[in-house]
């Protein structure tokens, strides 16, 4: 079992939460309208989609939002805002590699909030190749990183910690194995007397893999971005958003 199987749920999953920016939300929901094209009635797919902090305001602009993660916590947050703003949400409680979205037919797709580094090599190409499976012709696909090799090994860090809102710290032991392209972290989560380990596994693309992975699977890279005034992504810049268009 891969290790985000278990991972999202308790205080790891709060302290992502607590971590992220709203007003920074609000940018990256704005680029998402953009470079996507969505429209009041665009059938969006936003895959491993959390508590929905991009997929609910896209809802509410009338978008109708498909949103699958492997979190049953996040699941269940996700679809009880949605009923109690009669949001048009649909929520998927499953694990997106299993998952078969053969039958759909959306408008665009995306994969946000740094989770596009869980997957090994074989399992990434397969995990792209339903993200254009599941847009119809011309539709766009967005995704964005902080783990391209560009980005990350210009500045490796074996140890690191940082504090999170609600006295939550969050520490992890890094390691890198070039052979197999990835980095193993022991996160610590500590908050009072609780303290939570997990040990971690994020696969590390190089930019000309994720443009190899995208048009081999039918899909025309349009955009590389460093960030989200769409400057182009440089060597030592610390995320990437990808937007590619199905052929």
């Amino acid at each position: 079992m891969a290790w985000y199987h278990t991972y999202f749920k308790g205080l790891p999953q709060l302290a992502w939460k607590l971590h992220q920016d709203e007003e920074y939300t609000e940018y990256e929901v704005d680029f998402l309208r953009d470079v996507l094209e969505l429209g009041p009635e665009s059938k969006v797919l936003d895959m491993l989609a959390g508590y929905g902090r991009h997929a609910l305001p896209l809802a509410e602009g009338g978008c109708a939002m498909t949103c699958i993660d492997i979190s049953a916590e996040y699941c269940e947050e996700l679809q009880t805002i949605a009923q109690k703003k009669h949001l048009p949400v649909t929520v998927i409680n499953a694990d997106v590699v299993n998952y078969d979205f053969s039958d759909q037919d959306f408008d665009a797709s995306y994969c946000f909030g740094n989770s596009f580094s869980f997957f090994p090599r074989r399992d990434m190409q397969q995990f792209i190749g339903k993200m254009a499976n599941a847009v119809k012709q011309g539709g766009h696909v967005a995704i964005h990183t902080e783990n391209l090799a560009e980005s990350i090994l210009t500045n490796f860090q074996a140890r690191n910690w940082m504090p999170v809102k609600d006295d939550i710290i969050y520490l992890a032991e890094n390691e890198y194995f070039p052979q197999e392209g990835y980095i193993e972290a022991e996160q610590t989560f500590i908050a009072g007397s609780e303290k939570v380990t997990h040990t971690v596994r994020q696969h590390i693309y190089s930019l000309s893999e994720l443009c190899f992975m995208f048009e081999n699977a039918g899909l025309e890279v349009v955009g590389t971005f460093g960030n989200l005034e769409a400057d182009p992504f440089t060597l030592g810049d610390e995320q990437l958003y990808l937007v590619a268009r199905k052929l």
